[in-house]
């Protein structure tokens, strides 16, 4: 494993193997509200092994680059999305792998006006917006039951825009 992980861009070709991208792009489903809407429908695959689905906000404290990153989580009972109500990029980092120990890490620029959907159980940074205010709507698992592993790194990984 590498200890400098270089951002790149997000692409939903790309992040599919750890969740969706949340915009947008393409053809809208529908047009609705008199002609005045673009619906784009059923964008994320919500997936919790029990519980219930629940929205909640979060407003985290946006971090610098380079960032150290010593930790990821996963969610082994529900997938998680992060929808940014703010107009500002923010980091997605995610690793490889389903295995007690996450493999290759990987890290995505978010641009503004789009979320990410993460899958049940993929191995992730906390969240890291790169502008203030952090503000986010996240739909994830609400009920019993532990849903949160940790892995902290024996070296922390360096996390740094691309040249």
């Amino acid at each position: 494993m590498s200890d400098v992980i270089l951002i790149r861009p997000v692409s939903a070709d790309e992040f599919a193997p750890f969740g969706d991208v949340l915009s947008c792009d393409g053809t809208p489903s529908a047009l609705i509200n008199q002609g005045n809407c673009e619906r784009y429908t059923d964008l994320a695959t919500l997936d919790f092994r029990d519980g219930t689905a629940g929205i909640s906000l979060f407003d985290a404290r946006p971090r610098q680059l380079p960032y150290r990153l010593d930790m990821v989580e996963r969610h082994p009972r529900g997938s998680q999305a992060f929808i940014p109500m703010t107009a500002a990029p923010f980091l997605a980092i995610v690793a490889e792998g389903a295995d007690a120990e996450p493999g290759r890490v990987h890290a995505f620029e978010v641009p503004a006006g789009t979320g990410i959907n993460l899958h049940r159980n993929v191995w992730h940074g906390v969240l890291t917006p790169l502008h203030p205010p952090g503000l986010f709507a996240v739909i994830d698992r609400i009920g019993p039951g532990d849903n949160l592993e940790e892995y902290w790194f024996d070296t922390p990984l360096t996390v740094r825009a691309a040249p």
